[in-house]
């Protein structure tokens, strides 16, 4: 693995490789709210090993890149971070398609990137997207005050050991949010409902069916909004959020490589 540092739209970014040599697809992982692409590590063998050179950001404000804590106060601005990205991993091999696979808050940045930029792509893999109808914004922009309360490690898996580790991950922010993320979450889950479809590009859905952080029901709302003509659905019964981290995760794995190879060879 290696580590690049690119000048973003809010200080610097820092982005890891997973490098192959003669890649045939390139995949550019975008992580989630409070996290960091440190956390897609076996996620990115899996894509290494498949044929993939990967690349990932740790957006501003997360991990290890600069900025105040968690605070995004325009995700466009991480959609223009994310496309800094795919091309330095296009310059490193110029040619090769390009995959993006957004995760969570991660897949409203993707939603986004290939509603602005949908050309470049030869698919999008989303995971639990904060699309559609998601109600969290809404219900903390009421409060005087948002509470202080953590994403629950519980919540993520039902693997016991994914949700230890992020209790016990410096990376991860365990604080609450901030005001003006939620009112940036808000305004681009309307951007996102208003953008358009994704066209031709073929789109992979996938989502745990008890998903209590981002409901199924309130992204297939988005999900519905933004596919195109080319799209794949697959729901888990009983997983949670992270279903790249879920106790049926190889299956997920292989849902993923064999989209991206009828994708590749289609």
């Amino acid at each position: 693995m290696a580590e690049h540092v690119l000048t973003g739209t809010h200080g610097l970014l820092t982005v890891r490789e997973w490098p192959h040599e003669r890649p045939r697809y390139l995949a550019l992982v975008v992580h989630g709210y409070g996290e960091h692409v440190g956390r897609y590590e076996e996620l990115a063998q899996v894509l290494v090993a498949h044929g993939a050179a990967v690349f990932g950001p740790d957006h501003t404000g997360h991990g290890k890149s600069a900025g105040e804590r968690v605070l995004i106060e325009d995700f466009e601005d991480v959609v223009t971070d994310v496309h800094a990205v795919a091309d330095l991993a296009r310059a490193a091999h110029p040619g090769v398609p390009l995959v993006l696979v957004g995760h969570s808050m991660g897949g409203l940045i993707a939603a986004r990137f290939a509603q602005r930029y949908g050309s470049e792509l030869a698919a999008l893999v989303l995971s639990g997207p904060v699309i559609g109808a998601w109600e969290l914004p809404g219900t903390l922009l009421a409060l005087d005050e948002i509470p202080d309360t953590p994403v629950s490690p519980a919540s993520l898996s039902r693997d016991p050991e994914v949700g230890a580790a992020y209790r016990a991950d410096p990376l991860v922010w365990h604080g609450p949010m901030k005001r003006p993320t939620v009112e940036a979450f808000a305004r681009t889950l309307e951007t996102v409902s208003q953008g358009g479809d994704v066209g031709p590009l073929p789109l992979l859905w996938l989502h745990g069916d008890d998903d209590r952080l981002v409901p199924l029901a309130g992204s297939r709302v988005g999900v519905e909004g933004i596919r195109g003509g080319t799209f794949t659905e697959r729901t888990y019964a009983g997983a949670r959020h992270e279903v790249f981290h879920e106790t049926n995760k190889a299956e997920v794995f292989a849902d993923v490589t064999d989209f991206l190879d009828g994708v590749l060879t289609g």
